[in-house]
């Protein structure tokens, strides 16, 4: 043990706590509250479909049926899946451990991209002359969520009040 790893009190220093506080920290820029909320009212939908069949949704049973026969992903990823577009956009709302919610977004919007939408191209369907949706609004959440990641939740998130004790 060196003296560089005790503190000034002799007692150990906790890794995970300083892992935590930056994970957490942001900066105070305004913009990345009207990102969070942005993202969570446009994504809180899609979630909700897919968990509790709001919204036309299929619910819990039929879009677990859809992602592990249609799309071919495991049950647990599946559930996973389903799990961070329900409750990512809570946690940026109240921008609770907002990278971790933006982290996992992402990572659903690049999967999304990878197993349904890239072969119907870059654009919306708006004329439903294409197979399906292209990639355009995952590409535009990736975008949000980079932000997200890079910078924070921003000064009006639970994440700056923990980290400003």
């Amino acid at each position: 043990m060196t003296s560089q790893s005790i503190t000034y009190d002799g007692s150990l220093p906790r890794p995970s706590s300083n892992i935590l506080r930056r994970a957490l920290a942001t900066t105070d820029a305004p913009a990345l509250t009207a990102l969070r909320m942005t993202l969570a009212l446009v994504l809180f939908p899609h979630g909700a479909q897919k968990l509790l069949g709001w919204f036309g949704g299929y619910g819990f049973s039929g879009t677990m049926g859809f992602l592990t026969n249609s799309v071919g992903l495991p049950g647990p990823l599946a559930f996973t899946v389903i799990a961070i577009e329900f409750f990512a956009p809570l946690l940026l709302v109240l921008g609770l451990a907002t990278r971790f919610a933006a982290a996992g977004i992402a990572t659903i919007m690049v999967g999304a991209i990878a197993t349904v939408h890239a072969p119907n191209g870059f654009f919306m369907n708006w004329s439903g002359q294409q197979a399906g949706e292209g990639f355009e609004y995952h590409l535009l959440v990736i975008g949000i969520t980079l932000a997200l990641l890079l910078a924070g939740g921003g000064r009006w998130s639970a994440d700056h009040a923990l980290t400003e004790r």
